[in-house]
């Protein structure tokens, strides 16, 4: 029974936390394109497409952009927050799991799993409550300061966007110290 729970967590973790940690990401990057203003500078060029209306790609921009590419950008945003935001839910097996193999191990009170525990917690807490709700707000931001011409969008999404690069790699490095405790077991006496 041990061996099916420790698969199964093992396999959660690699399926279900992956993905978060590569969607969560990329993100950052997509957002920043997708706003007016971003970060998607000569994307017409690098493509080789010149843009259809013959102006170098801008299709009617006044910042040299193409807009299909903001577009798909923001499509690539939207598609990375749904990744997180479902993987988010079934992440939830990886603790669970994890927990009931450390009770079939007689485990609970290592100081390592505990530790383990708790950085997990943590993690799930910055993903739960910055991560995602950050990426659903600069998903909106350029929905929202678009109608109003302000041009601001690019100035809000730039350190908004460089705010989650730092808490996804916060998380990132959490996983990665959960990942490292599992395998050596400071202190275990059940063997590596």
């Amino acid at each position: 029974m041990t061996k099916l729970l420790l698969s199964v967590h093992v396999l959660a973790a690699i399926l279900a936390i992956g993905p978060i940690a590569v969607a969560a990401s990329l993100f950052p990057r997509y957002a920043r394109q997708s706003a007016p203003g971003g970060e998607n500078r000569g994307n017409a060029e690098i493509h080789g497409n010149g843009g259809s209306d013959g102006n170098g790609g801008s299709d009617g921009n006044t910042d040299g952009r193409d807009a299909g590419a903001d577009g798909r950008a923001a499509g690539i945003a939207a598609f990375l927050h749904r990744v997180c935001r479902g993987y988010a839910v079934v992440g939830v097996v990886v603790p669970v799991f994890g927990i009931a193999t450390a009770v079939q191990l007689d485990v609970l009170t290592d100081a390592w799993l505990i530790v383990s525990l708790v950085l997990t917690a943590i993690a799930a807490g910055i993903l739960a409550l910055a991560i995602l709700p950050q990426q659903e707000r600069l998903l909106e931001l350029p929905a929202d300061t678009a109608d109003e011409g302000s041009g601001s969008t690019s100035v809000e999404a730039g350190p908004a966007a460089a705010r989650l690069s730092a808490l996804t790699g916060v998380f990132n490095l959490l996983w990665a110290i959960v990942v490292v405790l599992m395998i050596v077991r400071p202190g275990s006496t059940t063997g590596a």
